[in-house]
């Protein structure tokens, strides 16, 4: 009997220290969720942005727009802000008639304010061939979103950018 009950202990020892331990804390759960899912949101704000860089390398127009949300406002450097897809448009149309970026964005960080909104802070670095004289010049600027949640999807909300030189 005595046996028995050495190996029932040796048993339940083993057990607990090869098992998976059970966390019976509430807030180190929650902890880990609220981590998952702000990165979950910070990969959804990246694929929104990096595919902000794709449609700025391809002069689309059409891919950029459904990048903003209804009333998202684009502010480009000595340029009038457009504020609403209609002016986003217009903006962009010119922008793309203008010139050809080829562009890479390095995303340097997204601070998720809430369920419904983040910031985001990136720099893009390449060239832009000016259509009006053929020519081909450095491009580089830094940039800040502001990303909202609209309809499930992470969009751009308002956009700045300036020089960095």
């Amino acid at each position: 009997m005595k046996n028995l009950l050495i190996a029932a202990q040796i048993i339940l020892l083993l057990s607990a220290c090869t098992g998976k331990k059970e966390n019976n804390n509430p807030s180190t759960t929650t902890t880990e969720k609220n981590t998952t899912m702000e990165t979950n949101i910070k990969k959804n704000i990246e694929e929104t942005l990096y595919a902000y860089g794709n449609a700025l390398n391809a002069s689309s127009t059409e891919q950029v727009l459904p990048l903003y949300t209804q009333n998202g406002i684009f502010m480009p450097q000595g340029a009038p802000s457009a504020e609403g897809q209609e002016q986003l448009k217009g903006a962009y149309d010119f922008v793309f008639k203008t010139l050809q970026l080829n562009v890479k964005f390095t995303i340097e960080e997204v601070t998720v304010i809430n369920d419904n909104y983040a910031i985001a802070r990136t720099m893009s670095k390449g060239t832009q061939l000016i259509h009006a004289d053929k020519k081909t010049t450095p491009e580089e600027n830094r940039e800040l979103f502001v990303m909202q949640k609209e309809d499930g999807k992470w969009k751009i909300a308002r956009y700045m950018f300036n020089k960095m030189k």
